[in-house]
């Protein structure tokens, strides 16, 4: 499939000048800009620039607050609710993030959940903002119900992300940023852009019968838990993708489960929502406040070493540590640039011509 290569730099400025457009502030735009983009950067191509047309659809469709008054409504030395003001969660949730971390700085941890959000990216960029500060970074987010529970035909969930930032010493952190599905909806989009199907068992049909049909979403289908079917575990994915749609959004006050508001914006919102938009449930905790920042950092370079040291099965060609595919790929982009197939491009030619923005 051909893709035209766009250098990072680029892609910026286009980003940052769509969310000035839609009124953001300088801070705002340059912060969720910075956000979104660090999943192209990642290799994380489904959350990336590819979603900017469905913020501006958001936007249009008056989900999207442009200039959100973003607030802690609700507070203890070491937990807060913060209400998003229906903002971009790529700003929503990184306030909420400093939060944690400054609660964290205090006392030990700290513990934010987010109500009345939208769509906030990759996890994993939010937990990687406690690596900067030595501490580990927590952030889970519940989103469109696209998912079914093992042994249900209806959609009751979202891919319900959660993503873990660990520090290291001398080699790089551990970052785990993982849907609680088989596979992600972005992976289920780039396929559809490809015009290809899907491995067995990330989808079902209506049914609940197998499917490998890209497109099963908008024919009754659903996407499957963690473990695909029960044989396989689903039951395990099922229960952490609950864990975060109560976390993020039960605790928060947000709307859960088959409540929470669609991202796609020509998607009516469900009747009788029971909370405010969508949640995020993020976490800081203090390395020290356990034992020697120095200390556990050797021990996780030992920790990482040794499994990096790991011997291979035939065919492959070594262990991986969560974040490294990642990690190599930012460096590679950086320097390359990011590849844009012609559906997203399509996409962001007329998210520009709307603006007056040239790519």
């Amino acid at each position: 499939m051909s893709a035209t290569v766009f250098s990072y730099t680029q892609l910026v400025h286009f980003t940052e000048q769509v969310f000035l457009s839609m009124g953001c502030s300088p801070v705002h735009a340059a912060l969720a800009t910075k956000t979104l983009l660090s999943a192209d950067l990642r290799g994380i191509d489904s959350h990336g620039v590819a979603r900017l047309s469905g913020y501006v659809r958001l936007w249009q469709a008056g989900r999207i607050n442009a200039t959100p008054n973003i607030a802690i409504t609700h507070e203890t030395p070491s937990t807060a609710v913060v209400n998003g003001d229906a903002g971009l969660g790529l700003v929503v949730a990184p306030f909420a993030m400093e939060v944690a971390m400054k609660k964290a700085e205090n006392v030990g941890t700290g513990w934010v959940t987010v109500k009345n959000s939208n769509h906030f990216g990759i996890a994993g960029y939010h937990a990687m903002m406690a690596l900067e500060k030595d501490m580990i970074g927590i952030a889970m987010t519940n989103a469109s119900a696209l998912v079914a529970p093992t042994f249900s035909v209806e959609k009751m969930l979202g891919t319900n992300p959660i993503a873990v930032a660990i520090p290291a010493g001398d080699q790089p952190a551990f970052v785990a940023d993982l849907a609680t599905t088989t596979a992600a909806n972005g992976k289920l989009e780039i396929l559809q852009r490809k015009n290809a199907e899907t491995p067995l068992g990330w989808v079902q049909d209506q049914e609940g019968g197998h499917s490998t049909d890209a497109h099963i979403l908008k024919k009754g289908g659903a996407l499957l838990p963690l473990g695909s079917d029960r044989e396989h575990g689903s039951h395990k994915g099922y229960a952490l993708g609950s864990v975060v749609d109560i976390f993020s959004a039960v605790l928060s006050g947000a709307s859960y489960g088959p409540w929470a508001p669609p991202f796609p914006a020509y998607i009516p919102l469900p009747d009788n929502m029971p909370g405010e938009g969508l949640g995020h449930f993020l976490g800081a905790m203090r390395i020290d406040a356990f034992r020697t920042a120095d200390e556990f950092k050797w021990h996780m370079d030992n920790w990482i070493t040794r499994f990096r040291a790991a011997k291979p099965i035939a065919g492959q060609e070594k262990v991986l540590i969560p974040g490294d595919p990642e990690r190599e790929m930012t460096t590679i982009r950086l320097e390359t640039g990011i590849p844009l197939v012609a559906a997203v491009l399509d996409d962001l030619l007329q998210v520009g011509k709307l603006f007056g923005v040239n790519l």
